[in-house]
């Protein structure tokens, strides 16, 4: 849940000409709920970076090869421990080995979820292919190990891993959105505390990193703060030698 005066920050942001993206590992409709009260005045980066929204209007969409996704589908329900999620643009799919995974995901996480018999017989195209670890991840190093050839790996909090073709990332979706706004990454600044917001932290002009962030990720950020809120408030008022 976020502090409500994230809202009235954001819409400071926008009356000054200054867009506002959510950008998450999460899916459209629960990042819309999550913004409720701006969920129309800003843009959505989801999925770590297959596609992004703005003011409904889906902007761009990227897939995972079916063939490719199958396999990580496969080898995350053969694997003791380890949930697999698939995710679709409006809904993600589970094949539950417990059913506190569904609840957690409905109830707590907060997504649209379909529970299904087959992940891999999902008829919708398949974007991101994720791993949830209910005690957290231990094993990040081997799933990285085993598919690097061919995939981006990233932690995204503390019990998910998130799989992805190489050249999707939060940095890539960014760049399109940037680019369909006439926008320089130098003219943009980030927030970020984990492996898949790395691309991203790299792309702009300024970074910002959480100040419990992964240590891999900390040393990115020209900035770092406890709060969004507290470094966008110094940044829009000026304070602390901080502004936009």
């Amino acid at each position: 849940k976020l502090e409500p005066g994230i809202f009235t920050l954001i819409r400071e942001l926008t009356q000054k000409g200054i867009y506002f993206a959510a950008a998450s590992g999460r899916q459209y409709t629960n990042l819309r709920r999550l913004f409720a009260p701006v969920q129309d005045e800003i843009i959505y980066l989801c999925e770590n970076g297959f596609l992004a929204f703005y003011k409904e209007e889906l902007i761009f969409k990227e897939e995972m090869p079916r063939e490719d996704g199958s396999e990580l589908i496969r080898a995350v329900l053969e694997k003791d421990g380890c949930e697999a999620l698939l995710s679709g643009v409006y809904n993600c799919y589970l094949q539950p080995k417990k059913d506190s995974y569904v609840d957690w995901m409905e109830n707590v996480v907060g997504n649209d979820c379909s529970v299904v018999e087959d992940l891999t017989a999902v008829e919708e195209p398949f974007l991101k292919v994720s791993i949830y670890e209910e005690d957290g991840v231990k094993d990040a190093a081997e799933w990285q190990e085993r598919f690097s050839d061919r995939f981006n790996v990233v932690t995204s909090g503390n019990a998910w891993m998130d799989i992805m073709p190489k050249y999707i990332h939060k940095g890539y979706g960014l760049k399109k959105i940037l680019d369909r706004l006439n926008i320089l990454p130098g003219e943009c600044a980030a927030f970020g505390d984990n492996e898949n917001d790395r691309e991203m932290l790299e792309l702009v002009g300024l970074p910002i990193t959480m100040d419990t962030s992964s240590e891999s990720v900390y040393d990115l950020g020209r900035y770092h703060t406890d709060t969004v809120e507290n470094m966008l408030d110094k940044m829009l008022h000026k304070k602390g030698g901080l502004e936009i």
